[in-house]
């Protein structure tokens, strides 16, 4: 049998540490690296990150709307970043939360996890709010070896109201999410290949975070104000290799002098190898 994604995730994990580096090439970003706010703004920064994150990450994750943002364009630049990454061996986690029904959802599955496309990586965000059920098409090319992170808990203030909301069996609807998930993973040996995004800033769900079955993808260390040690605390029983934590722009306010982006690459490295 083929590995998982998961087990993918693991291995790499295990031999660079447990740092995703945020690709998040922003207006704000741009302007702090005294670059326009362009294409050419866009590539310069995309590349200079994948290059600092080279050795010392175990993934990078893009994040889709700052290159659509500027069209057919912006997707050529993110072509280029993630057949630049893919030659490189780095996993590259596309940061697009599609998800809707049916036929749609197959489409987005094909355009973000088929081999043949120019989009096509190892990973991608999903949302689930029209249904867990509603993504098998993405769970179904998970199969073949690529990731999928479905929306559970996010690090944004407003999401908590909706996430924690009950169903009629009185169950929150993070728990519900992760609970699905787990389901799925067990039908994989080892390390399933569906995981879950859970924000560093949120409190421990009821859900049993170790038994998942599938990778842990947690936004909200750095600039949203969780540390290492937050995340250490939330996942303290989960296997090790499962919880990859992306920082992005407390990386990114370290360039653009190439040698800083490295450095600040490696620290967060260090830093939550301490505690995960």
């Amino acid at each position: 049998m083929d590995e998982t994604f998961g087990q993918r995730l693991q291995e790499r994990i295990r031999a660079l540490g447990p740092l995703c580096v945020g690709v998040d090439p922003s207006a704000a970003t741009l302007a702090l690296w005294h670059r326009p706010d362009s294409v050419e703004g866009v590539e310069f920064f995309a590349l200079a990150t994948l290059e600092a994150a080279l050795g010392s990450a175990a993934a990078i994750k893009p994040q889709v709307a700052y290159f659509e943002r500027f069209g057919s364009a912006g997707y050529r630049v993110l072509e280029r970043l993630i057949l630049e990454a893919r030659d490189a061996g780095v996993l590259v986690i596309a940061d697009a939360k599609r998800g809707d029904i049916g036929v749609t959802n197959d489409a987005y599955a094909s355009a973000w996890l088929d081999a043949a496309s120019p989009l096509g990586c190892d990973a991608v965000t999903v949302s689930p709010f029209t249904g867990v059920g509603a993504l098998s098409p993405f769970f179904a090319r998970a199969r073949g070896g690529r990731g999928v992170f479905v929306l559970a808990a996010t690090s944004n203030d407003e999401g908590r109201s909706l996430q924690r909301a009950r169903t009629d069996d009185d169950v929150a609807v993070e728990d519900l999410v992760l609970g699905s998930v787990a389901e799925i993973n067990r039908r994989d040996e080892g390390l399933g290949s569906l995981g879950v995004v859970l924000g560093a800033t949120r409190d421990r769900p009821r859900f049993d975070l170790a038994s998942l079955h599938g990778p842990y993808l947690v936004p909200g260390v750095g600039a949203q104000g969780a540390t290492p040690e937050h995340v250490g605390r939330l996942f303290e029983r989960c296997p090790e290799g499962t919880v990859l934590v992306n920082v992005s722009r407390a990386v990114s306010e370290a360039g653009p002098e190439r040698s800083a982006l490295r450095d600040a690459v490696r620290r967060w490295r260090d830093n939550l190898s301490t505690f995960l």
